[in-house]
């Protein structure tokens, strides 16, 4: 039985070992995207300090799709290039964005949320979605964030059949 603890982490590159040693026994075994997404968003959602949202949009089409999430309900579909989701999709980059209202076209969902993380998923250069995070506090995330998200969506991509 797989059980998410709060292990003692002396830096947030220790954190986020850890977080990958827990999403790889989460994946171990398991080929299902929709499987594999929902149970790395809940773990990151209860693991992760200050998050009001965590979860996945797919690339549907022109656009991103609603996947997999914890939070509140959210926008179902964004166009590439729209918000700090289809901004970080269209140029294939992860986004840290330390205010939300500040950023240039970005779409609320929830109105709580002040900073954002959102990291492409990529598989064998193609893009299958994004993994996007949000904080209700200012300034939640940085570049030890940034890191970390893309080790685990690179796991993530690698365990899951897409």
């Amino acid at each position: 039985m797989f059980a998410v603890s709060a292990a003692p982490a002396s830096s947030k590159t220790d954190a986020y070992a850890h977080l990958a040693a827990q999403a790889k026994a989460l994946l171990e075994g398991e080929r299902d995207a929709g499987a594999n997404a929902a149970n790395l968003a809940a773990l990151l959602f209860h693991s992760l300090p200050d998050l009001n949202w965590a979860g996945f949009y797919w690339l549907k089409g022109a656009g991103l799709v609603l996947g997999p999430f914890q939070g509140k309900p959210a926008c179902v579909r964004i166009a590439l290039g729209r918000g700090v989701c289809g901004t970080a999709a269209a140029e294939r980059r992860t986004l840290v964005v330390p205010d939300v209202h500040a950023f240039p076209g970005h779409i609320a969902c929830d109105s709580a949320s002040a900073s954002e993380i959102v990291v492409p998923v990529l598989k064998a250069g193609r893009l299958l979605g994004v993994l996007d995070i949000d904080s209700p506090r200012p300034a939640r995330f940085d570049e030890d964030d940034a890191r970390g998200l893309e080790a685990l969506a690179r796991l993530f991509a690698e365990a899951t059949d897409l």
